[in-house]
């Protein structure tokens, strides 16, 4: 997306880049993917584009997106590290995706538990009337165990 010289910002798509132990550590820490098992998060990055964002050899951010590249995306498993939160990162990585040729005549939606404010900056917009979701089966058997 933008190279600079080592120090500054770099958001990419390029799937080579990615950190994999940085975003398996972090997905594991996660709210949302702490079940997964690492042969699963691999799985899903092998099937889906993948953002991370740089500050020199750092990976410093990440987004998944999954899409049928046609009319809808989305987005998921995004993470800014902590130690670089409140730099603006975590915003110029969603205006770097929805702003991307790829998907931006695509209808994006998205889960957040705690960053509506992050996206709703970038026309997401709330609507709890009309999603559904539903719990895949190795979750749900552990919840009736």
């Amino acid at each position: 997306m933008n190279d600079g010289p080592a120090g500054e910002l770099r958001i990419s798509d390029d799937k080579s880049l990615l950190h994999l132990d940085t975003v398996l550590g972090f997905l594991s820490r996660s709210y949302w993917a702490s079940k997964r098992s690492k042969g699963r998060i691999m799985k899903s990055i092998d099937n889906s584009i993948c953002y991370g964002a740089y500050i020199g050899d750092q990976q410093v951010a990440f987004a998944r997106i999954v899409t049928d590249g046609a009319t809808m995306y989305w987005l998921c498993d995004v993470f800014v590290d902590e130690r670089y939160r409140g730099m603006n990162i975590g915003k110029k990585l969603i205006e770097a995706i929805v702003r991307s040729d790829e998907l931006k005549d695509l209808m994006g939606i998205l889960g957040t538990k705690d960053a509506h404010s992050l996206y709703e900056q970038y026309d997401f917009e709330l609507d709890q009337e009309r999603m559904m979701r539903r719990m895949p089966d190795f979750i749900r058997n552990m919840t009736s165990s």
